[in-house]
């Protein structure tokens, strides 16, 4: 089985703001950021020259059939789309035939080489980040013309992908479709993308994407939560931290017309006890730090089987250095650490240090630790959450 990996791909480092940066097509960041993020689509010919993928598409059919991937089978079949949720059969996915496509989501989950190209979009916020989804289709294979309410960026691997545009206001769905495809789609820009072509396209722009042969695209998603998300998540979050004290009272109860009705006074009481729940921005960061690095429901961490005792845990890592799980988010906020929904208030000198992990997702050898910062690193590592580097490279 070919590596269609590319030997000279290496892991990104922050360009400066100012910086060309020849992923974006040679736009610094900071044109990017102020001319397309959001704004509009963007062709980049070229984004990773030599990039064909990171797995086969035989690769990507057999993570599709394991449980703990989160896989799609898209078919058109007669002209009608058909939707179905893996775990899929090795059986039934070699029996495919016609016009169809497999979506694998979190790829970033199972390859290192994944994570790796994550890095190379650290100019957007590690917060907003989704997942890595891969697809692959044979040709005349695609998902139909749709939009997305997130950023992403379509990285051509294996094969081409022809995509068409479209900025239009008309959002109407096909009635009974199980995917939101669009009803009416017309055509402002297309291209073929081959591999190492990259496509952003910002939140609503309609697109669809279609194969021109066998052909794999990697979907690098930034969320973009809705408010009514965050609004009621946030609700959740602060029912196990309001303390209002007191009970409903009424020693001078009256005499009601109608034993039905709510009374001006109960109404004011409780007001007035509801009112005393307040927030801060502080309260929002912590909430959004635990809340955007919180694992999604199917995802769990292996502690170690045998795990080393605290003072060899610390020789190793200083050995050989650490690395986040390939499932673990982390982040940060003034003197707060967020990893895998968990938050942590830490002195300077251990955030500085946890810091550096959040952003590069790794600490070398060697690191100089606080008591702090030590400790938190071993819970981590009796968590799952953290493993000592390697240095290697593990297929799927």
């Amino acid at each position: 089985m070919p590596n269609l990996f590319c030997e000279h791909f290496c892991p990104a480092i922050i360009p400066n703001m100012k910086t060309k940066n020849p992923l974006l097509g040679n736009l610094s960041t900071a044109e990017f950021l102020r001319d397309y993020w959001q704004k509009k689509p963007l062709l980049i010919r070229q984004a990773i020259p030599g990039f064909k993928g990171l797995l086969t598409p035989q690769e990507l059919i057999a993570l599709s059939c394991n449980p703990d991937a989160q896989a799609r089978l898209v078919r058109n079949v007669r002209n009608k789309w058909q939707l179905a949720h893996g775990p899929f059969e090795a059986d039934e996915m070699a029996a495919l035939r016609g016009k169809w496509t497999v979506l694998v989501q979190g790829i970033n989950h199972f390859l290192p080489q994944a994570a790796e190209l994550l890095q190379r979009f650290s100019f957007i916020p590690h917060a907003r980040l989704d997942d890595l989804m891969v697809s692959y289709a044979p040709k005349g294979g695609g998902v139909g013309p749709h939009f997305d309410a997130y950023d992403v960026f379509l990285l051509q691997g294996y094969g081409h992908r022809r995509w068409q545009i479209s900025t239009q206001d008309d959002r109407t769905l096909i009635e009974g479709a199980p995917l939101r495809i669009l009803k009416e789609f017309h055509v402002e820009q297309e291209w073929v993308l081959e591999p190492g072509d990259m496509l952003y396209l910002p939140p609503q722009c309609g697109h669809n994407g279609i194969a021109e042969d066998d052909c794999m695209t990697y979907s690098i998603g930034f969320r973009t939560p809705a408010y009514q998300e965050l609004a009621e998540q946030f609700l959740i979050y602060l029912q196990d931290r309001i303390d209002i004290p007191g009970m409903y009272a009424d020693p001078d109860l009256a005499l009601q017309q109608h034993p039905s009705e709510i009374s001006p006074r109960m109404l004011q009481q409780v007001v007035q006890a509801i009112r005393k729940v307040q927030w801060d921005n502080e309260d929002v960061a912590n909430f959004l730090g635990s809340y955007l690095s919180e694992p999604k429901p199917h995802i769990f961490f292996d502690a170690p089987a045998r795990p080393l005792a605290h003072e060899r845990f610390l020789e190793k890592l200083q050995k050989h250095g650490i690395a986040l799980d390939l499932k673990t988010q982390m982040l940060s906020y003034a003197n707060s650490i967020f990893i895998n929904g968990d938050a942590h208030t830490t002195g300077k000198t251990s955030h500085r240090v946890l810091r550096i992990l959040a952003d590069t997702r790794q600490l070398p050898a060697g690191t100089r630790l606080s008591h702090e910062a030590a400790e938190l690193l071993y819970e981590f590592y009796l968590d799952g959450y953290i493993h000592f580097a390697t240095g290697g490279r593990r297929r799927a």
